[in-house]
């Protein structure tokens, strides 16, 4: 599984949002259903880090490009009620869903007459509860399976048994109205692989409002932060609408705009970032005379799984890695005056490489 899932109800953003951190078009309509097939975006993830290091390698007035890594965003066919029973678009959603590592929730918090809200009236909570209880009776339906399958393989496996508790217990919490994810986090347990559950998927909010309730989004925006906030889950305020402009609009007016509604950055940059970290991404560098470039691995990846990123030789054959963090680098001006000042690593095959590492890799195959 890769990338984040945009979901939500219909007509609450979604495509919107998604033409906008993709710069796409894909339709927007004002009504239940305009995304029928799945849309695939990929984003580059905001980062002044290979930036900065580019500029050291600056040469006669000319630096190598600075490239940025990526994320993937999927846009999802709105949910209804009665989706893990096939309704609506239900069983379409549920199979995209199952793709991605994680879900972009996006929560209609804005009141607009000539848009169309299924439920009929504007009401954040109501309308997470809605996709959430659909996430849920999905997966209880998953669990049932699953139970049935391990209830007829204990009779000969009696390691089975410890595993089939922890599916009843988890299908009992999930009856009664929690999320996958709050149990497992609340009770220390991993899923297996061979279960990917729709409501054990990191979340990120997406509170959607009006131009007028920027920056800070109003009571229905502080609605979903606090419900965000009590699950340890990101929550970013933005207006698809205006995101969707500023697109089109040249840097210079975008930050005049920007300045205008009381913001600093395009949420979108809050968006992705945010989404990247509910992947539990992290990004290290590599650098040389040609390029500058980001990579993404998982936090806790080893020196040679970081290395098979930018080439599988690389991994094959890794010896060591040289590493230092880019900010010391920054600082000492130049590669060779960071190893003057002693601050170039050299790292092993269990070194964890960390968020913001330049690494230079020597290997041989």
């Amino acid at each position: 599984m890769i990338g984040i899932g945009i979901v939500g109800l219909p007509n609450v953003g979604k495509s919107t949002l998604f033409n906008a951190i993709t710069k796409a078009d894909v339709e927007a309509a004002n009504y239940p259903f305009a995304t029928i097939d799945k849309n695939v975006g990929v984003v580059p993830v905001p980062d002044p880090r290979p930036a900065a290091v580019a500029a050291l390698l600056e040469r006669d007035g000319r630096r190598p490009p600075a490239l940025p890594t990526t994320i993937e965003f999927v846009d999802i066919a709105g949910l209804v009620r009665g989706a893990s029973r096939g309704e609506g678009l239900g069983n379409q959603f549920l199979a995209h869903i199952r793709e991605v590592a994680a879900t972009l929730h996006v929560v209609r918090c804005f009141d607009d007459p000539n848009v169309v809200h299924v439920p009929g009236t504007v009401d954040p909570a109501r309308d997470i509860e809605i996709v959430e209880t659909e996430l849920a009776l999905a997966d209880l339906a998953t669990l049932q399976r699953r139970a049935e399958r391990l209830q007829r393989a204990v009779k000969g496996h009696p390691d089975d048994i410890e595993a089939l508790r922890q599916v009843e217990a988890l299908a009992a919490e999930l009856d009664r109205g929690r999320q996958a994810s709050a149990v497992l986090r609340e009770r220390g347990w991993q899923l297996p692989p061979d279960l990917p559950l729709l409501s054990a998927k990191p979340v990120v909010y997406v509170c959607n409002v009006a131009e007028s309730d920027l920056p800070d989004g109003g009571p229905h925006a502080a609605t979903v932060r606090a419900k965000a906030a009590a699950e340890g889950a990101a929550a970013v305020v933005i207006s698809a609408q205006i995101e969707r402009e500023l697109t089109d609009l040249p840097d210079d007016e975008a930050a005049a705009f920007l300045a205008d509604l009381g913001l600093e950055r395009p949420g979108l940059e809050r968006v992705v970032r945010a989404s990247y970290e509910a992947l539990g991404l992290i990004t290290f560098l590599t650098m040389n005379d040609k390029e500058v470039r980001a990579w993404t691995v998982p936090a806790g990846a080893t020196a040679p799984q970081a290395a098979g990123k930018v080439h599988s030789d690389m991994e094959r054959g890794f010896i060591r890695a040289e590493v230092i963090h880019w900010s010391k680098l920054v600082e000492a001006g130049s590669m060779s005056a960071a190893r003057a000042h002693g601050w170039l690593r050299t790292e092993g095959k269990g070194y964890q490489v960390r968020d913001g590492d330049v690494v230079y890799v020597l290997f041989n195959v």
